[in-house]
């Protein structure tokens, strides 16, 4: 088999037959001749057959959904599905009980909890010691001292009780997976296209059916948030397993080892860094849907925050948005340092260890006396709140005030322009138009862009979301999730190019990066709502807040790997900067681009009902809606539905488009008279 080093001509020397002659954007020319017969066709069709549903009307759909609901309360007692996950329920939250009364509420008869907040202060600090660096056991003080300072005691113990218990399940289960979907491609086929569906589902979608099987409150936070932290430790680790070199499996089949004794000696303590990042992935992912799972009554800090966005006081939901994001800068840096520290000791970084045996005795020993004085005294035992939380709150509320007041006309005019020169006519252009052209324009997209392959999966989608009667506000969740990708890919590609091209932005932006990622989505709400009230504009940048920090990185990482020598070769011929960046960078960091615009698209759109809190409306208001009134709950379960749908379909799309062109759409490609 022969290269080709350039058209026409092999790397042996012998001429080649040269292939046709392939425009490079084949795909683009009849996708916007589509987008153009669509425009004219909604010229004359606008505002006809768009299915709206006005007020609280329900399809017939959800109406039966509404009744699968009933069904299922009515037989709580009988059926036998509903049995199993009762009894789950109240395993669950007597597990969480029994854990609160030990740290974050009163055990009756005591007026405190069993372990006061000085002995898990003290025990959490000697942990972060013990397992990660004295730099972490510092973080874990200050993290913990600052929940009593501010008041939020009880409610930061709460949401570590549910990060804590679903993250231990976690482990019991998605360990297990992970090694059999890493050493059985069976086991794999069946396994990655259902953590492909809990990944692809937004967070706030896993609360519907949750609700209905385990009920409100601890129980329900905890399958919640185990089901959407469990996939990325089943990955992780599953990628960390087959990672293990084939020579190392060939040694110790040589060694006449059964496969458990391969899998114990050699492809765990292989892949034991990996699945501790997997670890790491799993504890933020918790750590998110942990907070968001207060709508349905979970314990932590997220009530006070949703209390606060509900009545529209950032006073209220700043404290406790900044300590969630303590708490996820806590558990990230000390799951991270945890993995790494094996490295560290064996290249003899760290203490010294006669040091470090003295400081782990001597704080265990501290540690020991902490938790007795916690448990026999009360000033041990309860933090006194000083009103220290609430004085913050109210200065912040006044420097809210007082900054919005004063930079309104320059966010209004952002408002104003994206909403009035973007958002708006895509909107218009989306939703106004009869389904039927819709379903038609993007189904025949999916076929130009992607073929087959593409095709075959937006037909699905598309008919399920006219389905579930959720179409209208399917469009507006589609103009909208459009816009934010079409904002974060201009960030990303800017921010990013500017990382790849100077070390010093790099090492400057990339931090910044790194903690936005760990910000829990439900906390970008606070600065935005507070910025620019509650509106669709204001959902679009909670949106772009979220999804912008990976999809930068994704942009600089992958022009940064544009080699050394291609970029010397460009400088020679004397192109410019630009000139560089435009037709050598970007062409061969492509790859790194598309995936950036699919992250994108789906952190977006995981957003978008989060989004539905703060006057986003459509798809995300209707699942809040089922989410909070009973009588919804099927309106909510179909719109929920789309939305994975619509998920679905942008994904697809997406992935296809960045792939060669398929044969079934090369003939577009070829000049009219070779067709």
């Amino acid at each position: 088999m022969t290269t080709t080093t350039s058209p026409g001509v092999t790397r042996r020397g012998r001429a080649a037959a040269a292939p046709p002659a392939i425009d490079p954007r084949p795909r683009w020319q009849p996708a916007l001749v589509i987008l153009l017969v669509w425009f004219v066709v909604w010229l004359f069709t606008r505002g006809h057959d768009t299915l709206v549903l006005l007020g609280r009307d329900k399809t017939s759909v959800m109406n039966a959904l509404n009744d699968f609901r009933d069904h299922m309360l009515a037989g709580r007692d009988t059926n036998p599905l509903m049995r199993i996950t009762g009894a789950l329920a109240d395993a669950f939250r007597s597990m969480v009980t029994w854990l609160q009364r030990l740290i974050s509420i009163p055990a009756e008869p005591r007026p405190v909890p069993r372990i006061g907040w000085l002995g898990v202060t003290a025990v959490a600090t000697w942990l972060g010691y013990a397992l990660a660096n004295w730099r972490i056991a510092l973080l874990t003080l200050g993290t913990f001292v600052s929940f009593g300072l501010f008041g939020y005691w009880s409610d930061s113990m709460d949401l570590l009780i549910i990060v804590g218990v679903s993250v231990l399940i976690c482990v019991v289960i998605g360990l297990p997976l992970g090694i059999l979907a890493g050493t059985k491609k069976r086991a794999n086929g069946v396994i990655e296209p259902v953590l492909d569906l809990l990944q692809t589902m937004p967070t706030f979608v896993y609360l519907l059916p949750i609700v209905l099987f385990f009920g409100i409150g601890a129980a329900s936070a905890v399958v919640a948030t185990m089901l959407y932290a469990v996939p990325p430790l089943i990955r992780i680790a599953a990628h960390g397993i087959r990672s293990v070199p084939a020579t190392m499996i060939e040694v110790a089949d040589s060694l006449g080892q059964t496969r458990w004794q391969r899998l114990r000696t050699v492809q765990l303590p292989i892949a034991k860094r990996t699945i501790i990042v997997g670890l790491n992935q799993t504890t933020m992912a918790a750590l998110s849907m942990a907070t968001i799972a207060s709508f349905v009554d979970g314990p932590g800090l997220g009530k006070p925050v949703l209390a606060g966005l509900r009545i529209n006081d950032v006073g209220t939901a700043l404290i406790p948005g900044l300590l969630i994001v303590a708490i996820a800068i806590m558990l990230d840096r000390g799951t991270t340092a945890a993995s790494e520290r094996a490295d560290v000791i064996a290249r003899g970084g760290g203490l010294k260890p006669p040091v470090h045996r003295a400081l782990l005795v001597g704080g265990g020993l501290a540690a020991v006396a902490a938790l007795w004085l916690s448990t026999q005294k009360f000033w041990a035992a309860e933090f006194t709140d000083r009103g220290i939380g609430r004085r913050i709150a109210n200065v912040a509320d006044h420097a809210v005030d007082s900054v919005t007041s004063s930079i309104s006309p320059f966010t209004g005019s952002i408002k104003d322009g994206i909403t009035y020169g973007l958002l708006n006519p895509l909107q218009s252009f989306i939703a106004e138009s009869p389904w039927w052209l819709a379903f038609l324009a993007i189904a025949a997209l999916a076929f130009v862009l992607g073929g087959w392959k593409s095709f075959v999966p937006a037909l699905a989608c598309l008919a399920g979301i006219r389905f579930f009667g959720e179409w209208h506000n399917a469009m507006i969740t589609l103009a909208m999730t459009l816009v934010a990708t079409l904002l974060c890919m201009a960030i990303a590609v800017v921010v990013g190019v500017a990382m790849a091209r100077s070390p010093r932005t790099d090492l400057a932006v990339r931090p910044f990066l790194d903690a936005g990622q760990t910000i829990p989505a439900f906390v970008y709400l606070v600065p935005v709502l507070a910025l620019f009230g509650p509106s669709r504009f204001t959902g679009i940048i909670a949106a772009l807040a979220y999804a912008a920090p990976v999809a930068i990185k994704l942009v600089a990482d992958g022009v940064k790997g544009v080699s050394a020598t291609t970029m010397e070769a460009a400088r020679s011929t004397g192109a410019s900067r630009l000139q560089q960046i435009r037709k050598v960078q970007l062409p061969m960091a492509r790859a790194s681009l598309v995936l950036a615009t699919n992250q994108g698209l789906l952190f977006v759109l995981a957003m978008a009902v989060i989004a539905g809190m703060v006057g986003a409306g459509a798809l995300g208001y209707d699942v809040v809606l089922g989410t909070t009134r009973s009588e919804e709950w099927g309106k909510g379960a179909a719109a929920g539905i789309t939305i994975v749908l619509l998920g679905i379909l942008l994904d697809r799309i997406a992935r296809r488009a960045a792939e060669p062109a398929p044969k079934e759409t090369q003939w577009l490609s070829l000049p009219r008279g070779r067709r």
